[in-house]
């Protein structure tokens, strides 16, 4: 008999920002998230899922050993199109590709990525599974 997955999925992720109104521009422009005031600063909701985010006035103490560092976070979201349409919106916003378009394996199987990074230097990536 095969065993049942469990109730889990991803609820949030932190990333480390410098800058509350410069990360809110990029990750409402150029990600496409919403904005949710939190405190002294802001999470970043895309959909179901969350970028809970460390920053001034916003420590992870007590709970994290070791806090989400400015430029230590390596996260990629799907791009829904063609990946194309994610460069030149990116380069739209004079956000340099640092690499790609190039062949990875994501959650969903086989795609298409581009890397290029936040304001504070984490690695961010645009995957899509509808080609070039």
């Amino acid at each position: 008999m095969a065993e049942q997955p469990l109730p889990v999925s991803l609820d949030h992720c932190v990333i480390h920002v410098s800058d509350w109104e410069r990360a809110k521009a990029f990750y409402t422009e150029i990600v496409g998230c919403e904005a949710v005031e939190r405190g002294k600063g802001y999470a970043f909701r895309l959909g179901q899922q969350q970028l809970n985010c460390h920053g001034p006035g916003v420590e992870a103490i007590p709970v994290a050993r070791l806090p989400v560092m400015p430029g230590n976070s390596d996260i990629c979201f799907c791009w829904d199109g063609p990946l194309s349409t994610a460069i030149a919106h990116l380069e739209g916003h004079g956000v340099v590709v640092e690499l790609g378009p190039v062949a990875r394996n994501g959650a969903r199987g086989p795609g298409t990525s581009v890397y290029f990074r936040d304001p504070d230097g984490s690695l961010l990536e645009f995957m899509s599974y509808h080609g070039l």
